[in-house]
């Protein structure tokens, strides 16, 4: 694995931490419980669904598990963003958070991009 590959596993691998952190802090309401559980579904699987784009089998198949991953990392954004507009944490929690979902967001989708012009290319 190149140290790019390593440094965006490891950004995955800790966005899930944080992930986990702010659903464990969530209130225990019906509402908190809910919001949790998509959250966590959807945040902790950016990284599984990456390890697995690293070993794709072509480029085309990388693209399409690389769009996975971008659509967990959206879905995660907007649990996030429920959590901070609905005020169930404190933005101190969330911000950092949701921060670093977009940049991870605007990083996997320009990995797409790359992947797909590589390949129309060949």
């Amino acid at each position: 694995m190149s140290a790019r590959t390593n440094q965006l596993s490891d950004r995955l691998l800790d966005f899930a931490v944080e992930v986990i952190k702010i659903t464990d802090a969530l209130p225990n309401t019906v509402a908190g419980r809910h919001v949790g559980g998509q959250l966590i579904r959807a945040g902790t699987s950016c990284g599984s669904n990456y390890e697995e784009a690293c070993g794709a089998e072509s480029r085309s198949d990388f693209a399409h598990k690389m769009s996975i991953v971008l659509k967990e990392l959206k879905e995660s954004r907007f649990w996030l963003r429920l959590i901070s507009r609905r005020e169930m944490l404190t933005s101190n929690h969330t911000e950092p958070v949701l921060d670093e979902c977009q940049q991870l967001c605007a990083i996997v989708a320009k990995s797409i991009l790359t992947a797909k012009r590589r390949r129309s290319s060949n």
